[in-house]
């Protein structure tokens, strides 16, 4: 019988879920610390343990797996609303899915001397470097993939931003360089000109003195950084000109200076 070696088991669970949950903010635009990556990547392998278990049936394994899989998840991105959990789930089990297939599809190349499959869980006596070249390879994939799919978003488009029953249109503009989440709800922010506050509040804007419903939020430019009002709009809107195409979207309202357009991340066609 072969030996399952505990250490190695957890070291390169690390390793692997922290490859994962990268893969993870690639795909979803979910911002990730260094610090919160490592911390949920420990506790995410400390569930490889299931594999000393004895059987545990094929519905309470998933069951646990699912479990496990929106626990890290949440410690790596937060908790920030429940699309936005579902959203990092779902683009978790699909890095974990691909990730297991390419694992699967080189071992059946390279057939290592002992593999063993219990409760959900892989032990695979593989080589480091054979496990090194894969996640990086994936992980390099996955970037590429993403900067294309960003890239094709490019056009002309029109943003409807509804507050109340007043409803103002903007020449909008996809722009990868707006990173801007608001912190309360994880939303993007989409980045307006200060006339917009104005037609849509009747108001001048006024960072001291703000209308119900705004708040100030940190924001970093490459001019500096400063803190612009925010608010949560009732509706946004992103109509495509090129295509004819409009789709509703989940975004935070900013404003500030942006050359007149009102500036979004291309990610929030795709979420």
């Amino acid at each position: 019988m072969e030996t399952i070696y505990v250490d190695v088991l957890i070291i390169l669970n690390i390793y692997v879920n922290f490859f994962l949950l990268r893969i993870t903010a690639g795909l979803t635009h979910s911002p990730l610390s260094g610090g919160r990556c490592i911390a949920a990547s420990v506790y995410g392998s400390l569930f490889s343990l299931m594999i000393l278990l004895p059987q545990l049936g094929t519905l309470l394994s998933l069951i646990i797996r699912i479990a496990a899989a929106v626990s890290i998840v949440a410690a790596a991105f937060g908790i920030r609303g429940r699309r936005r959990l579902i959203k990092d789930t779902a683009a978790f089990f699909t890095a974990n899915f691909v990730l297991a297939g390419t694992v699967y599809g080189i071992y059946s190349f390279f057939r290592p001397a002992y593999m063993h499959f219990n409760n959900g869980c892989f032990y695979i006596d593989f080589s480091l470097m054979i496990l090194v070249i894969t996640t990086a390879a994936l992980y390099a994939a996955v970037r590429i993939v993403r900067i294309l799919l960003d890239r094709s978003m490019d056009g002309s488009y029109r943003i409807f931003i509804r507050k109340g029953k007043k409803t103002v249109a903007l020449e909008g503009i996809a722009d990868t360089g707006n990173g801007l989440v608001d912190f309360f709800t994880g939303a993007p922010v989409i980045i307006c000109a200060e006339e917009s506050f104005r037609e849509l509040t009747g108001t001048e804007m006024d960072i001291s003195e703000l209308p119900r419903g705004f708040r100030l939020l940190p924001c970093s430019a490459v001019s500096g950084s400063g803190l612009i009002p925010v608010f949560r709009p009732d509706e946004v809107l992103i109509s495509c000109l090129t295509s004819g195409e409009r789709k509703p979207v989940d975004a935070v309202i900013g404003f500030g200076e942006c050359g007149g357009k009102a500036v979004f991340n291309p990610k929030l066609l795709k979420i």
